[in-house]
């Protein structure tokens, strides 16, 4: 497994309903392999706004347009003028192309968030 800080290469879109505050992306490959096997994403959010937020599902976009639906895990909803964490994340080998878009939206509600650039860690070398 491997992990990496996605730092200031995300691209944020002004129209978020969170702010990001740190961002982790996660991939695990097997042995012998080219392609991850999963990867991962872990998101520190604050909401700025008046309600909490909720994270009802997140989507990994490529640059061609492919997208795959990810699990996705949130202890509790982000609370108005709060901070949390969601994990986002795909098991079983996602033929994408990075960097990515990542997409998340809210449950019962309009507020997205857009990441761009979304890249994931080598987490081995291939066999030669």
């Amino acid at each position: 497994m491997a992990s990496k800080k996605l730092g200031s290469w995300v691209r944020e879109q002004p129209a978020n309903a969170l702010r990001l505050d740190e961002a982790w992306s996660y991939s695990y490959t097997v042995k012998g392999e080219t392609r991850p096997a999963s990867v991962a994403v872990r998101l520190g959010l604050s909401n700025p706004g008046a309600e909490p937020w909720t994270l009802a599902g997140a989507a990994l976009v490529d640059s061609t347009g492919e997208e795959v639906e990810l699990s996705r895990w949130q202890e509790a909803p982000i609370p108005a003028n709060g901070a949390g964490a969601v994990v986002v994340g795909i098991e079983g080998n996602p033929q994408l192309g990075y960097p990515c878009t990542l997409k998340l939206w809210e449950a019962g509600g309009p507020r997205t968030v857009t990441l761009g650039n979304v890249t994931f860690p080598v987490s081995q070398k291939a066999a030669p």
